[in-house]
């Protein structure tokens, strides 16, 4: 008798269970989430994912990186000897670039936007160009060209003037020689002075000026070098402070000039600067590469050896390398003459303000021709 009461209530609980069950959808749900996670624990996954490592930051206050700009921009001159690579991204809307072998240069810059730059040919010292700015026009001199001279010439311009309309002109009329295309818009046509000028004197900051807003970044970046050779730190998330400068307009407006990325790994570096023009599109993209020190005195510490200077509308790229750092002479006073190149060689001279100004008369008189014919 004692068996089949048992029985009986052994009947009567699976039945009370199933009913409880039926009853209460909850339950069965959480006694299935139950049985899932019991059955992760015990299964371990065949195929390991590779993520990028998210590497530790270091904090910093607004103040510490408007300090750290202004520390750059204790150089107010500078002569050096430097190791120059220059890279044609004319086609880069093909996913193709052109670099070429690397050139001696010699670079005399000085505040508040004076540049004297030399290019020369390796081994033999022979000056490829030379160019100067002073801060208004730029003058650049082509003493070698590569082929039968009659690109060497002397060319004179405004740094604020937009001559965009001057090479669409070129290359009209170029169309169908494509060597003279290459020629033109290869290696040193667009090349100008200035362009490195703010590169190598990093303008200090202007509080009274400008507005500074501070955000952070993470970055996904992959060294190529680093993967081959199976380092953890191949393809990492890197973590940035971003210092935007902005200027208000007269409408209230406000409009960024410069932004500034601070590299947040081991320390606070000044990694990249970015200057934009008065459509807020890049016009300078300049990377600071590993820091050391400049001249021989240690007055100069801590600073890039190397400067990366991208030019997107200019379609180039050039890297600016240290050759001796210990010879870099920093803080010298040099003559504002030093810095207005004269045409020595006798070198067909061209003015790039007068032809710019003729393109846009003849344009001014098709277009008003073209009008007119329409109207008859």
């Amino acid at each position: 008798m004692r068996v089949k009461s048992l029985r009986q209530q052994s009947r009567n609980f699976g039945h009370q269970n199933r009913v409880m069950l039926k009853r209460s959808p909850l339950l069965l749900s959480f006694l299935l989430l139950l049985f899932v996670l019991f059955l992760g624990g015990c299964i371990s996954p065949k195929d390991k994912i590779v993520q990028a490592k998210l590497l530790k930051t270091e904090s910093a206050t607004q103040a510490e990186l408007v300090n750290e700009v202004n520390r750059f921009a204790r150089v107010n001159s500078m002569r050096a000897k430097m190791d120059l690579k220059f890279e044609d991204n004319s086609f880069a809307e093909s996913g193709i670039a052109e670099k070429y072998k690397t050139a001696d240069g010699e670079v005399v810059v000085q505040r508040p936007a004076n540049i004297l730059l030399k290019v020369q040919v390796p081994i033999i010292k022979s000056d490829v160009a030379q160019m100067t700015s002073n801060g208004t026009n730029f003058r650049v001199a082509i003493l070698q060209d590569g082929g039968d001279g009659r690109y060497k010439k002397f060319v004179m311009g405004s740094n604020n003037a937009d001559y965009s309309l001057l090479q669409e002109q070129v290359k009209k009329t170029d169309l169908d020689n494509g060597k003279v295309i290459k020629q033109n818009v290869n290696a040193f046509s667009n090349l100008r002075p200035q362009h490195f000028t703010d590169a190598m004197l990093v303008r200090p900051m202007d509080t009274q000026n400008y507005s500074y807003l501070t955000s952070t970044i993470l970055q996904e970046e992959v060294d190529f070098d680093a993967i081959k050779k199976k380092s953890p730190l191949g393809w990492v998330l890197r973590g940035y402070y971003l210092l935007d400068e902005l200027k208000k307009e007269a409408d209230g407006s406000l409009k960024i000039v410069r932004r500034f990325w601070f590299d947040r790994i081991g320390g606070i570096r000044l990694a990249r600067q970015q200057i934009f023009d008065e459509k807020g599109e890049i016009e300078s993209d300049i990377i600071y590469g590993q820091e050391g020190n400049l001249g021989a005195n240690g007055d100069y510490n801590n600073l890039p050896l190397r400067i990366t200077v991208t030019r997107p509308k200019e379609k180039y790229k050039m890297r600016l390398t240290y050759q001796t750092p210990e010879a870099v002479s920093v803080g010298k006073t040099y003559p504002e003459k030093a810095f207005v190149l004269e045409n020595t060689w006798d070198l067909e001279e061209v003015d790039l303000d007068k032809k710019l100004q003729e393109v846009r008369s003849q344009k001014s008189l098709t277009e008003n021709s073209n009008s007119a014919t329409k109207v008859q």
